[in-house]
């Protein structure tokens, strides 16, 4: 399956869990384009341009991907009109658990009511992603957890300061 696929979120801050699903992503795609959302509806623990830089040292320095891999953007629009814009027909999704898909079906379901020539897939983390998400990794580094199992130092680096 080659094509290009969007992987939206907030990414506040990226994980292991969203890396893992990126590193799947390439493999099942041409192109993968990871979008952080800009839109202000979270209480966000880094800014976006933050985030980006998160998710781009993340990838590019501390995994080793290459930036003709996976594309990082900015995007303060509906996904679907994200897709248009970049000619693609696929969003990606990650899923962890029963609770996450009831809510990316949902999502799923609006996205193709907006544009029935929108797929959504899903790709599950592996096991030992599958627990952690970025609002207890934030928790976890307010009590001054070790960080080392659920992000790249180039997170840790900078979670540590915000914290």
């Amino acid at each position: 399956m080659k094509n290009t696929a969007i992987y939206p979120g907030t990414f506040d801050p990226i994980t292991y869990g969203h890396i893992d699903v990126i590193k799947k992503g390439i493999n099942l795609f041409e192109k993968l384009i990871v979008a952080v959302s800009d839109i202000g509806i979270k209480n966000h623990l880094f800014s976006t341009d933050e985030r980006i830089a998160l998710v781009k040292n993340s990838l590019y320095k501390d995994m080793q991907i290459s930036s003709k891999q996976v594309q990082v953007i900015k995007f303060s629009s509906l996904t679907t009109t994200l897709c248009k814009k970049y000619n693609s027909n696929i969003i990606l999704r990650g899923l962890r658990a029963v609770s996450d898909f009831e809510y990316e079906f949902q999502l799923a379901g609006m996205n193709r009511k907006l544009n029935e020539k929108i797929e959504t897939i899903f790709l599950m983390s592996d096991v030992d992603n599958q627990v952690i998400s970025s609002r207890l990794v934030k928790e976890i580094a307010s009590l001054n957890g070790n960080l080392k199992k659920f992000i790249t130092k180039s997170v840790i680096k900078e979670i540590k300061k915000k914290v």
